[in-house]
Protein backbone atom coordinates (compact mmCIF):
# COMPACT_ATOMS: atom_id res chain seq x y z
CA UNK A 1 0.00 0.00 0.00
CA UNK A 2 1.74 3.43 -1.02
CA UNK A 3 2.28 5.61 1.36
CA UNK A 4 0.99 8.54 -0.79
CA UNK A 5 -2.37 6.92 -1.46
CA UNK A 6 -4.07 7.66 2.06
CA UNK A 7 -4.99 11.62 2.30
CA UNK A 8 -5.52 12.82 5.20
CA UNK A 9 -9.66 11.88 6.10
CA UNK A 10 -8.97 8.53 4.04
CA UNK A 11 -7.33 7.20 6.49
CA UNK A 12 -7.36 3.50 7.64
CA UNK A 13 -8.71 2.47 11.16
CA UNK A 14 -4.89 1.92 11.92
CA UNK A 15 -2.81 4.28 10.24
CA UNK A 16 -0.17 3.38 12.15
CA UNK A 17 0.07 -0.39 11.03
CA UNK A 18 -1.29 0.61 7.27
CA UNK A 19 2.23 0.05 5.84
CA UNK A 20 5.19 -2.80 6.44
CA UNK A 21 7.09 0.21 7.05
CA UNK A 22 4.80 1.17 9.73
CA UNK A 23 4.15 -2.33 11.02
CA UNK A 24 8.19 -2.87 10.99
CA UNK A 25 8.62 0.32 13.04
CA UNK A 26 6.51 -1.27 15.84
CA UNK A 27 7.86 -4.06 16.10
CA UNK A 28 11.45 -2.81 16.05
CA UNK A 29 10.39 -0.38 19.04
CA UNK A 30 9.39 -3.38 20.98
CA UNK A 31 12.47 -4.93 20.71
CA UNK A 32 14.43 -1.68 21.41
CA UNK A 33 11.97 -1.61 24.26
CA UNK A 34 13.29 -5.24 25.45
CA UNK A 35 16.58 -3.59 25.23
CA UNK A 36 15.85 -0.94 27.79
CA UNK A 37 14.17 -3.41 29.79
CA UNK A 38 17.38 -5.41 30.60
CA UNK A 39 19.21 -1.68 30.90
CA UNK A 40 17.13 -0.67 33.65
CA UNK A 41 16.98 -4.21 35.41
CA UNK A 42 20.79 -3.83 35.37
CA UNK A 43 20.39 -0.21 37.32
CA UNK A 44 18.02 -1.68 39.72
CA UNK A 45 20.21 -4.55 40.19
CA UNK A 46 22.81 -2.00 41.61
CA UNK A 47 20.67 -0.02 43.33
CA UNK A 48 19.22 -2.83 45.41
CA UNK A 49 22.65 -4.14 45.75
CA UNK A 50 24.25 -0.64 47.10
CA UNK A 51 20.84 1.09 49.00
CA UNK A 52 22.56 0.34 52.93
CA UNK A 53 26.10 1.49 51.76
CA UNK A 54 24.93 5.29 53.00
CA UNK A 55 28.53 5.92 54.77
CA UNK A 56 27.77 9.17 56.60
CA UNK A 57 25.42 10.09 54.62
CA UNK A 58 21.27 10.59 54.79
CA UNK A 59 19.84 6.95 55.27
CA UNK A 60 16.80 7.28 52.90
CA UNK A 61 14.35 7.62 55.36
CA UNK A 62 15.53 10.88 56.62
CA UNK A 63 16.19 12.11 52.55
CA UNK A 64 12.99 10.92 50.94
CA UNK A 65 9.96 13.62 51.23
CA UNK A 66 7.09 11.38 49.80
CA UNK A 67 4.60 13.99 49.24
CA UNK A 68 6.85 15.59 46.51
CA UNK A 69 7.53 12.19 45.18
CA UNK A 70 3.70 11.16 45.30
CA UNK A 71 2.94 14.74 43.09
CA UNK A 72 5.61 13.71 40.46
CA UNK A 73 3.88 10.19 40.17
CA UNK A 74 0.38 11.66 40.04
CA UNK A 75 1.59 13.89 37.08
CA UNK A 76 3.39 11.53 35.16
CA UNK A 77 0.69 8.86 35.51
CA UNK A 78 -1.92 11.08 33.88
CA UNK A 79 0.47 11.90 31.23
CA UNK A 80 0.16 8.09 30.42
CA UNK A 81 -3.54 8.61 30.57
CA UNK A 82 -3.14 11.71 28.17
CA UNK A 83 -0.80 9.54 25.48
CA UNK A 84 -4.02 7.37 25.39
CA UNK A 85 -6.30 9.96 24.52
CA UNK A 86 -3.83 11.02 21.91
CA UNK A 87 -3.89 7.53 20.14
CA UNK A 88 -8.04 7.17 20.18
CA UNK A 89 -7.72 10.43 18.61
CA UNK A 90 -4.84 8.98 15.85
CA UNK A 91 -7.82 6.28 15.60
CA UNK A 92 -10.33 8.60 15.24
CA UNK A 93 -8.06 10.86 12.86
CA UNK A 94 -8.72 13.65 14.46
CA UNK A 95 -5.58 15.44 14.25
CA UNK A 96 -7.06 18.34 16.44
CA UNK A 97 -7.26 16.51 19.32
CA UNK A 98 -4.15 14.39 18.89
CA UNK A 99 -2.40 17.83 18.46
CA UNK A 100 -3.85 18.87 21.70
CA UNK A 101 -3.56 16.03 23.49
CA UNK A 102 0.05 15.32 23.13
CA UNK A 103 0.66 18.59 24.02
CA UNK A 104 -0.56 18.10 27.45
CA UNK A 105 1.40 15.20 27.66
CA UNK A 106 4.49 17.23 26.91
CA UNK A 107 2.97 19.95 29.14
CA UNK A 108 2.89 16.88 31.95
CA UNK A 109 6.16 15.65 31.17
CA UNK A 110 7.82 18.98 32.01
CA UNK A 111 6.53 19.15 35.17
CA UNK A 112 7.33 15.72 36.62
CA UNK A 113 10.74 16.85 35.33
CA UNK A 114 10.56 20.21 37.00
CA UNK A 115 9.52 18.44 40.26
CA UNK A 116 12.53 15.77 39.67
CA UNK A 117 15.14 18.70 39.04
CA UNK A 118 14.04 20.66 42.92
CA UNK A 119 13.98 16.79 44.49
CA UNK A 120 17.73 16.74 43.18
CA UNK A 121 18.44 20.00 44.49
CA UNK A 122 17.03 19.55 47.61
CA UNK A 123 18.38 16.25 48.34
CA UNK A 124 22.35 18.16 47.22
CA UNK A 125 21.57 20.38 49.91
CA UNK A 126 20.67 18.37 52.29
CA UNK A 127 24.15 16.44 52.08
CA UNK A 128 23.10 13.92 49.56
CA UNK A 129 25.52 14.55 46.90
CA UNK A 130 26.63 11.95 43.76
CA UNK A 131 29.75 11.15 45.25
CA UNK A 132 28.39 11.01 48.98
CA UNK A 133 27.90 7.20 49.20
CA UNK A 134 27.52 4.12 47.17
CA UNK A 135 23.60 4.39 47.64
CA UNK A 136 23.63 8.63 46.53
CA UNK A 137 25.49 7.47 43.13
CA UNK A 138 23.66 4.56 42.59
CA UNK A 139 20.09 6.62 43.18
CA UNK A 140 21.35 9.44 40.99
CA UNK A 141 22.51 7.02 38.33
CA UNK A 142 18.86 5.05 38.23
CA UNK A 143 16.75 8.01 39.22
CA UNK A 144 18.88 10.38 36.55
CA UNK A 145 18.92 7.89 34.36
CA UNK A 146 14.69 7.64 34.14
CA UNK A 147 14.48 11.55 34.24
CA UNK A 148 16.54 11.66 30.73
CA UNK A 149 14.20 9.30 29.40
CA UNK A 150 11.56 11.36 30.00
CA UNK A 151 13.76 14.67 28.62
CA UNK A 152 14.35 12.81 25.61
CA UNK A 153 10.66 11.94 24.97
CA UNK A 154 9.19 15.41 25.53
CA UNK A 155 11.54 16.80 23.11
CA UNK A 156 10.85 13.47 20.55
CA UNK A 157 7.11 14.16 21.02
CA UNK A 158 7.64 18.02 21.06
CA UNK A 159 8.94 17.29 17.16
CA UNK A 160 6.08 14.92 16.67
CA UNK A 161 4.00 17.87 17.13
CA UNK A 162 5.72 19.69 14.78
CA UNK A 163 5.53 16.98 11.92
CA UNK A 164 1.61 16.79 12.61
CA UNK A 165 1.56 20.30 12.51
CA UNK A 166 3.41 20.81 9.26
CA UNK A 167 2.40 17.54 7.15
CA UNK A 168 -0.81 16.56 9.10
CA UNK A 169 -1.72 12.79 10.12
CA UNK A 170 -0.52 9.89 7.36
CA UNK A 171 0.54 6.66 7.18
CA UNK A 172 4.33 8.19 7.53
CA UNK A 173 3.48 10.37 11.15
CA UNK A 174 0.98 7.86 12.54
CA UNK A 175 3.69 5.34 13.20
CA UNK A 176 5.92 8.39 15.27
CA UNK A 177 3.06 8.91 17.22
CA UNK A 178 2.21 5.29 18.23
CA UNK A 179 5.73 4.45 19.04
CA UNK A 180 6.22 7.64 20.60
CA UNK A 181 3.50 6.55 22.74
CA UNK A 182 4.46 3.47 23.51
CA UNK A 183 7.72 4.71 24.80
CA UNK A 184 5.58 6.99 27.16
CA UNK A 185 4.22 4.50 28.86
CA UNK A 186 7.30 2.52 29.33
CA UNK A 187 8.96 5.29 31.06
CA UNK A 188 5.60 5.63 33.20
CA UNK A 189 5.90 2.00 34.33
CA UNK A 190 9.35 2.07 35.34
CA UNK A 191 8.45 4.82 37.48
CA UNK A 192 6.43 3.27 39.02
CA UNK A 193 9.04 0.44 39.82
CA UNK A 194 11.09 3.33 40.98
CA UNK A 195 8.59 5.22 43.11
CA UNK A 196 7.94 1.36 44.76
CA UNK A 197 11.97 0.10 45.12
CA UNK A 198 13.38 3.36 45.68
CA UNK A 199 11.12 5.68 47.64
CA UNK A 200 8.79 3.48 49.33
CA UNK A 201 10.88 0.49 50.34
CA UNK A 202 13.62 3.31 51.18
CA UNK A 203 10.93 4.58 53.50
CA UNK A 204 10.03 1.45 55.36
CA UNK A 205 13.09 -0.83 55.04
Amino acid sequence: MSTHSHAEGHLPHEPEKATLEGRNKVLGFWLFLGGETVLFGTLFSAFLALRHQVLDGPQPNELFKLSLVAAATAILLTSSLTSVFAIQALHNHNVKALINWLIVTVVLGLGFLGLEIYEFYHYVHEGHGFTTSAFSSSFYTLVGFHGAHVAFGIFWISSIIGQLMKKGLTVVTAPKVYVAGMYWHFIDVVWVFIFTVVYLMGKVV
